[in-house]
């Protein structure tokens, strides 16, 4: 097994959250976790079709960063492990759901499915079947922001970008061209790097001469940082430097969050290529018991108020079920609909 990589320290006992911060980024992250497991189940009961790629255990990044922005603001461009971008960015469960089932109620109309989910309303950017195209897309919107702001003369365009993308991503092209143009025009966006070690199949450490991903800001002349992706305290603390550097026109950052997926690639992956052991050791590193293990010891919640939250967001995710079931199909004489912008 390849040597785990040290992770960068962070004292969680001096970091500034307040009570309702500390319960509102629990909420968000088991929201992602619940609505997930219900994915799963969905799946395997055969009401949901095609590739579905699950999120858990890698929470508290998107947690992280899209609650250190603005959401409904800012812009968050997502992969094909979208699901969880769309909820933190306010993309209500049940119009999730729905895209998920291919139903009209989807935030797509029931037309993207799992990987390209979209919310113009949310500035959900969307999601991509094929790594990498979502950075070019995610530093247009930032490229625009800028623009509006400086050329337009439009003062309330401060909005920053977050392009969330994985380790394999960072071999491709679009990855290097955007870092480069991003740097030299000062662009307002955070390059998250979720390092789950395995991008589909292959072992990070094997497929790249740098493994250590934030390095590669360096080239470019921004701020790079590695970030413990499993404790969301640490990756907002990074994220809201990194959100008050871009929106003050310091331009982009690229953040590498060391995170793992509790499941397979997706749903059809039967996960054979990861040993017990490494799975076992992440597991431990639950970023969820490990919120909750910190509101506790600090007095920022009770048992019962966590335990008040889970029953909240099951009731929710279970209300998202029905919603999808009993939504409409696409009618079939709307096939063109949507092809174009002036489409309703």
């Amino acid at each position: 097994m390849v040597q785990e990589r040290v992770f960068p320290t962070f004292q969680a006992a001096t970091a500034t959250v307040t009570k309702e911060e500390g319960l509102w980024l629990y909420e968000d992250m088991v929201l992602g976790r619940f609505f997930e497991d219900k994915c799963a189940e969905m799946y395997y009961r055969g009401k949901m079709f095609g590739f579905v790629h699950l999120y858990n255990g890698q929470e508290a990044v998107s947690t992280g960063v899209i609650q250190a922005m603005r959401p409904g603001e800012d812009y968050v461009c997502s992969t094909y492990r979208d699901h969880v971008h769309a909820l933190c960015a306010g993309v209500p469960a049940r119009n999730v759901m729905a895209e998920l089932f291919g139903k009209e109620t989807g935030c797509s109309k029931g037309r993207g499915g799992s990987m390209h989910l979209f919310s113009a309303e949310h500035r959900l950017l969307g999601g991509y079947a094929f790594i990498g195209e979502g950075i070019p897309v995610a530093t247009g919107a930032a490229f625009q922001s800028k623009y509006r702001r400086e050329a337009m003369g439009d003062a309330s365009s401060d909005q920053v970008t977050a392009a969330f993308f994985g380790d394999g991503t960072t071999n491709n092209g679009q990855f290097f061209e955007c870092l480069n143009m991003a740097a030299l025009w000062k662009l307002p966006i955070l390059y998250v790097v979720e390092n789950n070690k395995w991008a589909i199949g292959m072992a990070h450490e094997r497929a790249t001469s740098q493994p250590e991903i934030y390095k590669k800001a360096s080239v470019f002349g921004m701020p790079g940082y590695e970030v413990d992706g499993m404790d969301v305290l640490a990756v907002r603390a990074i994220a809201q430097e990194a959100v008050a550097r871009a929106r003050a026109g310091e331009g982009p950052t690229l953040i590498e969050c060391l995170t793992y997926r509790f499941r397979g690639h997706s749903l059809a992956d039967p996960d054979e290529l990861r040993s017990k052991a490494e799975k076992e050791a992440w597991f431990a590193r639950d970023p969820i018991k490990k919120l909750a293990a910190h509101l506790l010891e600090q007095k920022l919640a009770s048992q019962d108020e966590l335990k008040a939250i889970e029953k909240k967001i099951q009731a929710v995710v279970e209300e998202a079920v029905t919603f999808a079931l009993e939504s409409p199909e696409p009618d079939p004489k709307d096939l063109y609909k949507y092809v174009f912008a002036d489409n309703d």
